[in-house]
């Protein structure tokens, strides 16, 4: 199996790390696999120019990018951008004109891509995700949801495969993403590598986002937010958060899913397991008590959202 990864400018250091390091682990390990081995993985580290930096400033050599037109899967790996507003200037600059080309010429090639946490941006401004299903950092979640209107953003999964892409959540999320590469090939050999390298498996971003973060991206859903976390023991019908709020409850609907993807009931049953998780960490309350502080009569139901959130359902 040919796998071509591509290194870019500014590519995250740990993200194309753990991308090559599963990868080469896999194919050290594959003939421990009973019965016949899978396939042996030909990692080749590609680039639109033969020698790039990292976020961090060290400097990787690659062959041509060429060497990824006959692949059977090309990887890419996330930029180290923090900042959104310069990730989607930098996705949509000239100088990334050449790795946008490459990968629409690979879609149009159908090799098999997969990219990680603001790689997905890369591949959503190259236009090779629309009309698929794809998750991104949860933090960048609203950002991308906003500007990729032809994307399905699934935010709470940690890998997701769609028409020929598997995108992956946030920054580490790269182990996740080539476990899932090795796993299509393997699912001994996947589950080989993850406990050599003691990764554990992660199927939800869920337990990981901050409500509060996501939210400050929409002026209304930040208002909103902020009057839903001061009720989080009492009813909190989004008729009167709307009317407090100055606007109409489909006004208010509308806003949330457009940013966070999703209804303004399910925005509280986020803020009111972020709390419940907090006060199970940080007190001694049995859950039944937790449940109530947070706005349910018996812990039946948080139970499940508990149980949800982690399970990424």
């Amino acid at each position: 199996m040919k796998v071509a990864v591509l290194a870019v400018d500014g590519v995250f250091d740990s993200g194309i790390s753990a991308v090559l390091d599963v990868l080469h682990t896999a194919h050290a390990l594959r003939r421990q696999v009973a019965g016949t081995p899978p396939p042996a993985f030909d990692i080749r580290t590609v680039g639109v120019r033969r020698r790039v930096r990292t976020g961090l400033g060290h400097r990787i050599d690659t062959e041509p990018a060429a060497v990824a037109e006959d692949a059977d899967l090309l990887v890419v790996p996330a930029m180290m951008e923090r900042r959104p507003e310069l990730l989607v200037e930098a996705v949509a600059s000239a100088a990334y004109r050449p790795v946008r080309r490459l990968l629409t010429d690979a879609r149009e090639r159908r090799t098999p891509l997969a990219t990680a946490c603001t790689g997905t941006f890369l591949l959503a401004e190259s236009g090779v995700l629309d009309g698929l299903r794809a998750t991104t950092s949860w933090w960048l979640a609203p950002l991308f949801r906003d500007r990729y209107r032809t994307v399905a953003v699934e935010e709470t999964r940690m890998v997701v495969s769609s028409g020929g892409v598997t995108t992956a959540g946030a920054a580490f999320g790269h182990l996740d993403l080539a476990l899932s590469l090795v796993a299509a090939r393997s699912p001994a050999l996947a589950d080989l590598v993850r406990r050599y390298l003691v990764v554990d498996d992660r199927a939800s971003q869920a337990a990981y986002a901050i409500p509060s973060a996501l939210a400050r991206h929409d002026p209304l859903v930040a208002a909103f937010e902020q009057w839903a976390r001061a009720r989080l023991a009492e009813p909190a019908p989004i008729a009167d958060a709307a009317r407090e709020l100055g606007v109409s409850e489909r006004t208010l609907q509308r806003a949330v899913a457009r940013t966070l993807g999703r209804t303004p009931v399910g925005l509280v049953q986020d803020l009111r397991v972020e709390q419940a998780e907090h006060l199970l960490r940080t007190t001694d309350l049995p859950l039944a008590a937790v449940a109530r502080r947070v706005g349910y009569e018996s812990p039946g139901p948080l139970r499940a959202l508990l149980r949800r959130r982690h399970s990424g359902d």
